[in-house]
């Protein structure tokens, strides 16, 4: 079983959804982002989702383009993110999942880029503007090297496009709960229940629901439905707040996704 498998597994068996936690790598420089991360692999944290910086990040909000932006400005690399996911390794067995764009992946070569990422102890791609129909390249390198595939549900989606996208997913589907692009939202989108459940005709594969969380309430209501809950934005902004002292982002972060995690002991019914 994959460390994403068993993580889901853990959390079913605790009844309770899984936290999952988006940081951008790098930001706001390689030090501080270590240090960030261990401190959410400390923090009740099952899942870190790591989004590689882009110059051209389509699918996020500003307090994303803005964590991406520093992290480029601070030097980070491909070759970094790799670097900073080893680092982990050393510490820790979280499973980790890149949020990516596919033009870093295919510029490196697709087959390569999924062997390096698998070296360096990641665990599964989610690549933002990539449909299922057209990743066959990726599906095939993924399944060639171990790496779990993630693809996303929108509200928009019609139900004919479901079992493709099931077809494609290895990991977990991940159900974006709002049209648009990522950022804090005062409540939770609608229809989450029917959407879920939805999903599910098409695949026994764990669905995790993000874009707009960032409270522990909003986790808890998320958690009573998903085998999952993705919070970033909220995340980020604790970098965001505190980049006049560095040194404080771990145990600001620390405290914030503890908030957080707790909201999904609430979660799956038995």
């Amino acid at each position: 079983m994959s460390r994403l498998a068993q993580a889901f597994a853990r959390a079913r068996a605790e009844n309770r959804a899984a936290f999952v936690a988006y940081l951008c790598a790098g930001d706001p420089d390689f030090d501080t982002s270590l240090a960030a991360c261990r401190s959410l692999l400390a923090s009740g944290v099952d899942i870190l989702e790591l989004g590689v910086p882009f110059s051209d990040p389509l699918a996020d909000g500003l307090t994303n383009q803005l964590a991406a932006q520093r992290a480029l400005e601070s030097g980070m690399t491909g070759a970094r993110v790799f670097e900073l996911v080893k680092r982990l390794r050393e510490t820790s067995e979280t499973p980790v999942i890149f949020y990516t764009y596919y033009n870093l992946v295919f510029a490196n070569g697709v087959d390569a880029y999924v062997r390096a990422a698998k070296a360096a102890g990641v665990d599964g791609l989610l690549t933002l503007d990539l449909p299922p129909e057209e990743a066959g390249e990726l599906v095939t390198a993924c399944r060639a090297h171990g790496l779990e595939t993630v693809f996303i549900v929108a509200p928009t989606t019609p139900d004919a496009r479901l079992p493709v996208i099931a077809a494609a997913t290895t990991g977990f589907i991940y159900y974006v709960s709002r049209e648009g692009v990522t950022g804090v939202r005062d409540q939770v989108a609608a229809n989450i229940p029917e959407a879920v459940t939805r999903i599910r005709r098409h695949t026994p594969l764990p669905v995790a629901v993000g874009f707009g969380l960032s409270s522990r309430g909003q986790v808890a209501q998320v958690a009573a439905q998903a085998d999952g809950v993705v919070v970033g934005s909220a995340l980020v902004n604790i970098i965001r707040d505190n980049l006049g002292d560095r040194g404080k982002i771990p145990s600001a972060l620390a405290a914030r996704a503890a908030d957080l995690c707790a909201g999904v002991k609430r979660g799956l019914p038995a």
